[in-house]
């Protein structure tokens, strides 16, 4: 691909995630309303929400459209821990078969993802960064792993730290992995999160992690929440449980998207 249809295509990419937020928050958007927004043709417009239709987001009215799949709702992480545990445990259990001797790690908050800092206990020379309370919780006490969180403000629903602070706090590491918990995973919008700040702190860990593996049951493949924490092109590896749709199944292979599905039992 040359870098002018790259371009195009990372523009199309980024006015969509922008429509479907402004679909999130509002309930419907109208034609002229995004022509004037994104400086972009009414006839591209069209074809942004003709898209959006097809995927099942959206239903065309006329003149706009209007949100046909809703979020899916935040549930307080105590709540979370209770739901799928079958299945997360297994994903953890795998996900820390991934984690070496020397290897240096974040691990973002979630429920999915403390279930790999549980099964690190016990092992040794390991370092844990993470911005996950349940997190360090569980590492608390592992006398072979360097523990360091990143501080920050307190989202209380989801246990997790972020804000400036946070994201300052890891400008001056360089991780082997990043372990992504998600609230939704979808083809078109990629992976998602309730909370901005959240989000935006994602991106930053990002950006210090040489290979990015994220951690979801099949439960949150199709779910669009309302902030972009990445792309799938930025995703190196999904780890889930076999009740992931076939389709979404080669559909990420074909992404070139390395797909390790556990059996849950």
């Amino acid at each position: 691909m040359n870098t002018n249809a790259a371009s195009t295509q990372r523009n199309t990419r980024q006015r969509r995630q922008q429509i479907i937020d402004t679909l999130l928050q509002q309930g419907s958007v109208l034609v002229g309303e995004l022509v004037e927004r994104h400086h972009v043709s009414a006839v591209t417009i069209r074809a942004d929400l003709n898209h959006l239709e097809a995927r099942g987001l959206a239903v065309r009215t006329r003149g706009g459209a209007t949100l046909l799949r809703s979020p899916p709702p935040e549930h307080p992480l105590h709540e979370k821990d209770a739901i799928h545990l079958t299945r997360k445990d297994a994903i953890g259990a795998r996900a820390a078969q991934l984690v070496n001797a020397g290897a240096n790690i974040l691990i973002d908050s979630g429920s999915t993802t403390r279930m790999l800092a549980r099964h690190l206990l016990g092992r040794h020379d390991i370092t844990v960064m993470t911005n996950g309370l349940n997190i360090a919780w569980e590492l608390a006490t592992a006398a072979g792993i360097t523990l360091r969180l990143t501080g920050g403000l307190l989202h209380q629903a989801s246990l997790s730290l972020h804000g400036s602070q946070a994201e300052a706090s890891l400008q001056s590491f360089s991780f082997d992995t990043l372990f992504l918990g998600v609230d939704g995973l979808d083809l078109q919008f990629g992976v998602t999160t309730h909370h901005e700040a959240e989000a935006r702190l994602n991106q930053r860990m990002l950006e210090r992690a040489r290979r990015v593996v994220v951690l979801s049951d099949s439960s949150k493949f199709g779910k669009v929440s309302l902030h972009c924490i990445a792309s799938l092109d930025q995703i190196h590896a999904i780890i889930t449980d076999s009740g992931i749709p076939a389709e979404t199944r080669e559909s990420l292979q074909r992404l070139g998207i390395e797909l390790v599905v556990v059996d849950a039992g």
